[in-house]
């Protein structure tokens, strides 16, 4: 069912090009969605509606820029019906996890169900409508106590320079680790010397949460690729915490306002935000098998 208050998104690039950068073996994309409106349906309540973009496209693409791993994120588009990611998850369940969403009725079974199915964490997304699946961030915190049993995260999607959000009061009630979206999701306009951008800084280098090299065109003020004015962030949070540092693609990139990237050009990004080959091993790989849980 599509909502005509929640306009279509642009599709991705199909015919992309290949990449110029070789990645490292058993490279892990953390950030993709799975959307196939005949067989998962979208909510009503939703800002945006998708094209499909299937598990194949999926496949399709990793093949093309020497991606082997995948985190599928729950989009909020599904709320609370998690079969689109937790099906890609069954397909392949040695190369792939998933990140879901749950409301405080979730059982601790329910829980254990998911998990042996490739569930490593939970979405609450701050931004989107149709994201917080919960009535506050009380309830958060108290569903936090159940799955931190499961060695779970939770990855929330919000702006750290929003007056409204405060990170660091999160951080003090959650009972897991926390995974922020796409760089923290602040403008580039404000600069690495922002005040809530440092502040940030300081959580990352502390060990207190982890952070998603994703979606650079939802912070830039650039177009189109290259994204220049991002770099300065990519290069400020490698050094600060390169141990907490994550990449995805965030294929296939919606809501996005201006120009559809390749994404064997987006793979490329990764050359100049992480030139040393032994901390792409490091965030590409290594990473993602300590927080998802793949196999070394």
């Amino acid at each position: 069912m599509n909502n005509l208050m929640a306009p279509y998104c642009q599709p991705p690039i199909k015919n992309i090009k290949k990449t110029k950068i070789s990645l490292p073996s058993n490279s892990c994309d953390t950030h993709v969605h799975i959307f196939d409106s005949g067989k998962y349906q979208y909510q009503s309540e939703r800002a945006y509606t998708p094209h499909d973009c299937t598990s194949n496209d999926l496949i399709q693409m990793h093949n093309r820029i020497g991606i082997s791993r995948s985190v599928l994120v729950q989009a909020s588009v599904h709320g609370t019906n998690n079969q689109a990611v937790l099906d890609r998850c069954k397909i392949d369940p040695i190369n792939n996890r998933c990140v879901i969403s749950i409301n405080k009725d979730v059982k601790e079974t329910d829980i254990e169900y998911f998990h042996s199915i490739g569930a490593r964490g939970i979405r609450i997304n701050l931004v989107d409508t149709g994201g917080m699946p919960f009535d506050s961030i009380e309830e958060v915190y108290e569903i936090s106590k159940m799955i931190s049993n499961f060695g779970w995260h939770i990855e929330f999607l919000l702006h750290i320079d929003d007056d409204n959000i405060k990170l660091t009061n999160i951080l003090k009630n959650i009972n897991v680790p926390i995974v922020v979206g796409h760089f923290g999701y602040m403008n580039t306009s404000k600069g690495i010397s922002e005040k809530k951008f440092l502040e940030f800084i300081s959580l990352l280098k502390d060990g207190h949460c982890w952070v998603k090299l994703t979606g650079p065109y939802r912070i830039s003020n650039e177009p189109s690729l290259p994204y220049s004015d991002v770099l300065p962030f990519a290069e400020k949070i490698i050094d600060a915490a390169p141990n907490r540092t994550l990449w995805g693609s965030d294929w296939p990139h919606v809501m996005l306002k201006y120009i559809m990237p390749d994404d064997s050009e987006l793979a490329n990004l990764i050359s100049n935000w992480i030139p040393s080959k032994e901390l792409q091993e490091l965030i590409l790989v290594k990473n993602p098998e300590i927080l998802y849980g793949f196999s070394s």
